[in-house]
């Protein structure tokens, strides 16, 4: 989507088109999630969707499509190997939504193009129904909307209930708390379903992320962080490890981190935040048990206030006793007020890989919002 956007962008003011994108891969694919290809009237092809295997049905779609104007999806498994039928040679099962573009979208596009120019990160999401709306969410709750109607208005998340977006008027609240999380995130996939009977479960849409993923800074080189880099990058985040320690911050030792640094934490922090590649959407843990590492790395966690969250590790005891090094080294009240600690929900856990899930589902319940009790304590949709 993001090498085909000037294209379309230009076919667009010339005429409609069908914007055609995978939305959905299940085992090995030729291409990833995202991926998108522009069908113009004159049917010029630009983009790859599969690097040859569906493509022909796909341009074939689109005339039906450009045709009636309503919005459909293809699906694409095996192909079968003694006949004639399309099909995908790598194994997997790819679906893909074809859509008609026209100048209505072209103020979606083009503040698409302007936010991903810019550097900034931004989503779009599509319901996946005949007649799509979009939405273009940004991490901090701010939303561009398009009903079906093609009425358009502004949406701030953050003054809503909960967190709740929804569209201002005609196409109602197709993007949920779920969309938002995917966004804070940088993930791209589906949420939704249309074969849910609960009227309140969200439109199934298609979240497509454009931007860096969110960072997840994990001070330590030792057991609870390396459980925790694991679930960390299953959850879609770039996590680093860094230690000041060289024999223990290796690669080898956490191969699920995007990148291991050996630096002191609180000075590898303070020079990322000054390279501008901490935003709102990064999470930092310590988990050293060590106070000449956690204490001046938190002190300068705290300080930054962009920051999403600030947690550390440790018990009551570890936490009072960090609180008072933390105020003697000049950190503010206020600022203790964002420390996550003892960090973690109350799952009693005790193992390292126990821990990280404890450590992870806080994240997700602060981050959307939840309270974190368990569902069937709660009223009202689980989803919203």
């Amino acid at each position: 989507m993001r090498d085909v956007l000037p294209q379309l962008i230009d076919r667009v003011r010339k005429g409609p088109v069908v914007l055609a994108r995978v939305v959905a891969v299940t085992g090995a694919g030729p291409r990833e999630i995202g991926a998108a290809m522009v069908v113009t009237g004159s049917g010029e092809v630009i983009g790859s969707l599969s690097g040859g295997c569906v493509e022909a049905a796909v341009v074939e779609s689109a005339r039906g499509v450009l045709a009636d104007g309503e919005a459909v999806l293809e699906r694409f498994g095996i192909a079968d190997p003694d006949g004639f039928a399309v099909g995908l040679t790598c194994g997997g099962e790819m679906e893909i939504c074809l859509e008609r573009v026209d100048a209505a979208r072209l103020p979606e596009l083009r503040a698409l193009d302007r936010e991903m120019r810019a550097g900034r990160a931004v989503a779009l999401a599509t319901t996946l129904t005949a007649n799509p709306s979009w939405l273009l969410i940004h991490p901090a709750d701010r939303a561009v909307a398009q009903s079906e109607t093609g009425t358009r208005g502004m949406v701030d998340g953050g003054a809503a209930p909960d967190g709740e977006v929804r569209a201002v008027s005609g196409g109602g609240a197709f993007v949920s708390r779920d969309a938002l999380n995917m966004v804070r995130a940088g993930r791209t996939g589906i949420i939704g379903s249309d074969e849910c009977a609960d009227s309140a479960f969200p439109a199934r849409s298609f979240v497509q992320s454009f931007g860096p993923p969110a960072r997840m800074i994990l001070a330590g080189a030792n057991d609870f962080v390396r459980a925790l880099s694991r679930l960390g990058a299953q959850l879609g985040y770039r996590v680093t490890v860094v230690d000041a320690r060289e024999t223990f911050a290796t690669a080898t030792r956490f191969p699920a981190a995007h990148e291991v640094v050996v630096d002191w934490p609180h000075r590898y922090l303070r020079g990322e935040y000054a390279s501008g590649r901490i935003d709102d959407r990064t999470v930092v843990c310590v988990l050293t048990h060590d106070s000449k590492f956690d204490v001046p790395m938190l002190a300068e966690a705290l300080s930054i206030e962009r920051i999403a969250f600030v947690g550390a590790l440790g018990s009551r005891r570890t936490h009072a006793d960090r609180v008072e090094r933390l105020l003697a080294a000049g950190v503010t009240s206020e600022q203790l007020r964002r420390l996550r600690s003892p960090l973690g929900l109350d799952l009693n856990a005790s193992t390292p890989d126990e821990t990280a899930v404890s450590i992870a589902a806080q994240l997700i319940a602060e981050s959307g919002r939840a309270s974190g009790r368990p569902l069937d304590e709660t009223d009202g949709p689980i989803h919203y």
